[in-house]
């Protein structure tokens, strides 16, 4: 039987924060009902191992398009720092505005709060770029057009691997951290762009959510690390940004700023502010503004070019 999306509201997204059912992304982005994909929709390439930790492996999800364009959307599930576990089959329905275009999909789960904080969590997803350019070929994907998409953390982690990428260690002993970690393009929805404070001493709207301190709990030092805003130079990926200017958990103003910064590095950049949305988007702002702003921004990036 097909099931439904549940649609979003900032109740589920804060539900998600504090470790409800409800998946970030999927209510955040895609909002409405939308039924599930059936055997003979896109193939599904489930629970990839990228990595292990502590005993575990780290894990994430492949949706191919029935025409692959040769490019590639590294999906982070974040949502608060908590990656969660979504049933694969309904992919296809979530992500079809991507699918339609020929994208492919890598849905990157990472450790995730309350146990591992985000200098940990960042290390995960680096390593997920590396091993995806890796075995780029293996997907039909071209390692040189990946592009990544985050809501909330997973904006903030989007925008971290977007400003500081590197090359890769050549001199590792692992094949995969011999492997680059840039990225194509990016797009942030509502991030927190500098969380320095928020380590050190958070704002109210975030302090009121307990379960956002164990990803927040490390060495105050490495909060400047760990801030996108700070470490934009003109090798930053071209980076869409889109913030509702009612956000009270993350202002606008985070984004506003790593405009301001993106622009001074001549950075390309947009920013797409959603009139009258707090920290997500409803059906109406979904379909009219964000979906077909991000499918605009990844169409420029990461097309084949001729």
């Amino acid at each position: 039987m097909n099931a439904p999306v549940p649609s979003f509201s900032r109740r589920a997204f804060l539900g998600a924060l504090t470790g409800g059912a409800a998946a970030l992304l999927i209510s955040g982005l895609f909002a409405g009902p939308v039924p599930c994909a059936g055997a003979d929709d896109s193939p599904i390439q489930p629970d990839v191992v990228y990595g292990h930790k502590d005993g575990m492996a780290l894990t994430f999800d492949v949706i191919k398009p029935a025409k692959p364009n040769g490019a590639a959307i590294l999906w982070i599930q974040s949502g608060g720092w908590y990656s969660t576990w979504i049933d694969t089959k309904i992919w296809p329905a979530v992500a079809k505005p991507f699918l339609d275009k020929d994208y492919t999909l890598f849905i990157v789960r990472h450790g995730s709060a309350p146990k591992y904080n985000i200098p940990e969590i960042v290390e995960d997803l680096r390593r997920s770029v590396r091993f995806i350019r890796l075995h780029a070929k293996d997907w039909g994907v071209n390692p040189d057009r990946l592009g990544v998409l985050g809501a909330s953390a997973g904006g903030h982690l989007t925008l971290v691997l977007a400003t500081t990428a590197d090359d890769g260690d050549p001199k590792s002993a692992d094949e995969v951290l011999r492997q680059s970690d840039r990225i194509a393009a990016a797009i942030a929805l509502f991030p927190p762009t500098d969380i320095r404070d928020w380590v050190t001493n958070p704002p109210d709207a975030i302090k009121k959510i307990a379960a956002l301190k164990p990803p927040l709990t490390f060495d105050e030092k490495k909060a400047p690390d760990y801030s996108p805003l700070l470490h934009v130079t003109d090798k930053t990926a071209p980076a869409l940004l889109v913030h509702g200017d009612k956000d009270e958990l993350v202002p606008i103003e985070h984004s506003k700023k790593m405009l301001a910064a993106l622009e001074k590095a001549k950075v390309d950049a947009k920013f797409v502010v959603v009139e009258g949305a707090g920290h997500g988007f409803s059906d109406a702002q979904n379909k009219e503004q964000v979906i077909p702003a991000m499918l605009d921004w990844f169409d420029k990036y990461l097309a084949k070019k001729d």
